[in-house]
């Protein structure tokens, strides 16, 4: 595998490749990064991976600072994997030599409903700096995870809207045996915090079923899970039950006819805040 740091290297490596599936990460990786690289190698070749956090989707309060940068692990990973052939891993000054002045602010529909209320400046960053690498890396695929069910349809949504030549593949949430979403941020957790947040997991799952038994008063579902969360000591954002195609929220109709559905949450445990999501129809 080899390591670049300058968009000029990065080209080099890659004149005159047709069919690059990137994956973009920002480090600290686990088995759940490992398993978006292997999903890559099966739609593209050569794999390119890159390394970078970055500031413009973390908000003034949030833990820019504190996110672990784990880079000689993360290479030792990555290497022993063999799926990756360039991994970039730029520093600040090589991304955004001068300042950012151009934004991608996605449409509110879809950038300032549940993480984008929670978060306003999250999603642009994300938008932003997605389009940097795009344009860096040039691939003809790339795999996000389905744990960040909102960035995946907002990046899904650019390249549609910017007709660019980028087949966005999603992967499925990896998950621990307990059942807890893989995240770079669940090393935050304290050990009884640890045990706890499997129940966030839990909670979506009471959501489908309740919602699958023929309650289909939505709003008082979700209402209800965020009680059982703040029973748990958890500090709840939100717990939606939306459309999979726009993220709307769903009439009772669509409901019962088997509207493909998605319920998502995050929720803050002690000092971590986690997200998660589902997937489901009722009938």
């Amino acid at each position: 595998m080899k390591v670049v740091h300058t968009i000029e290297d990065l080209r080099d490596q890659l004149r005159g490749q047709l069919r690059v599936a990137f994956v973009p990460t920002m480090g600290n990786l686990h088995a759940a990064h490992l398993s978006l690289m292997r999903l890559a190698r099966q739609h593209g070749d050569p794999v390119v991976a890159s390394i970078f956090v970055n500031r413009l989707q973390f908000g003034p309060n949030e833990d820019f600072d504190r996110y672990p940068r784990t880079l000689a692990e993360d290479i030792e990973k990555l290497e022993r994997e063999r799926d990756v052939y360039v991994l970039f891993a730029p520093d600040e000054r090589e991304l955004y030599p001068e300042p950012q002045n151009f934004r991608i602010q996605p449409a509110e529909a879809l950038g300032k409903i549940l993480e984008g209320e929670f978060r306003p400046d999250f999603f642009m960053g994300v938008s932003t700096v997605v389009l940097k690498l795009f344009s860096c890396v040039q691939p003809r695929v790339a795999v996000f995870g389905k744990k960040d069910y909102q960035q995946l349809m907002i990046v899904r949504a650019m390249c549609r809207q910017f007709q660019l030549p980028v087949e966005i593949i999603a992967h499925e949430t990896v998950r621990d045996a307990d059942g807890l979403a893989l995240s770079s941020r669940n090393r935050y957790l304290s050990v009884a915090e640890r045990a706890e947040a499997p129940q966030l997991y839990g909670l979506l799952q009471q959501v489908r079923d309740t919602l699958r038994a023929g309650r289909d008063d939505r709003e008082a579902v979700e209402a209800d899970a965020m009680r059982t969360l703040r029973t748990r000591g958890w500090a709840p954002d939100y717990v939606a039950v939306r459309r999979q195609r726009d993220l709307q929220a769903p009439t009772v109709q669509e409901i019962r006819a088997g509207e493909p559905l998605v319920v998502l949450t995050a929720a803050r445990l002690g000092s971590t805040r986690l997200i998660d999501n589902l997937e489901f129809q009722v009938g």
